[in-house]
């Protein structure tokens, strides 16, 4: 196995309910929990897919690794730092992709792209051949002055890849990369993602579809409940009927 990029330990993550969620949510507790104290590791070159229903916890978890949530309690080691003591260094390392975070509409993915690496503080050469490729890569190029809010719901979610990748990061965190995407935008999509990888990239892709998972996974973990019922090399998961057996399997028998 390739080199430890990042190590997560006992990770836990709770929220408060007010009086209105709680009667919403048929509860009597004050506290939910999104993640239940899971450990895992992810290597350096690898494509590691995180598979679980909605609200099984796995956006819960890309925010606690992207930095955008604490964790109540547990640990994050990107190499040997601590994310809660090197958050800023550790930013610069990864991009974060999530379906909660949206584009502003009113400009165009060469002005967000030029904001955004100016945020970085990337130099402007760099930039420009850095957006050059990957607007290439993406079949952005041809769209790139038109306003956001004019383009497909494919390419919004190329654009904002695109944008992710300003800084150069060599970790890549998506969430739901192919969520609401037609057929063709799925398949441009699956192309970056392997094409990241040979260029060295790690990914930590979060989805519930089993097809993105057969195509792009080196390992899989599945998550029901904010626990980890599964992890495993895909070929692993492939053994006794298949990924998709598999998860039902363990998904109903936590159910039991």
């Amino acid at each position: 196995m390739n080199d430890k990029v990042i190590s997560v330990r006992n990770i836990h993550k709770e929220f408060k309910l007010t009086r209105q969620q709680k009667k919403k949510m048929g509860l009597d507790n004050d506290k939910v929990i999104a993640v239940d104290n899971i450990s895992f590791d992810i290597y350096k070159g690898e494509i590691l897919c995180i598979l679980g229903t909605n609200g099984a916890g796995k956006t819960t978890t890309l925010q606690m690794l992207a930095t955008l949530l604490k964790p109540n309690s547990g640990e994050i080691y990107y190499g040997d730092k601590n994310l809660s003591v090197n958050i800023v260094e550790i930013r610069k390392r990864i991009a974060f992709l999530t379906t909660e975070l949206r584009l502003d509409d009113a400009f165009s993915a060469n002005y967000l792209y030029d904001f955004f690496s100016s945020l970085y503080e990337v130099p402007k050469d760099i930039a420009v051949e850095r957006k050059k490729k990957v607007f290439k890569m993406l079949g952005i190029d041809l769209f790139s002055e038109i306003k956001v809010g004019n383009l497909s719901t494919g390419m919004k979610q190329k654009v904002s890849i695109a944008i992710s990748l300003v800084h150069n990061p060599d970790i890549l965190i998506f969430d739901e990369p192919t969520n609401g995407l037609d057929i063709l935008a799925t398949r441009d999509i699956i192309d970056f993602l392997l094409k990241e990888k040979e260029r060295g990239k790690t990914l930590i892709v979060s989805t519930h579809i089993f097809e993105l998972v057969d195509k792009i996974a080196d390992r899989v973990i599945m998550i029901d409940n904010g626990r980890i019922i599964y992890e495993g090399t895909y070929a692993d998961a492939q053994k006794d009927g298949g990924i998709e057996k598999k998860f039902f399997d363990r998904y109903d028998k936590g159910r039991m």
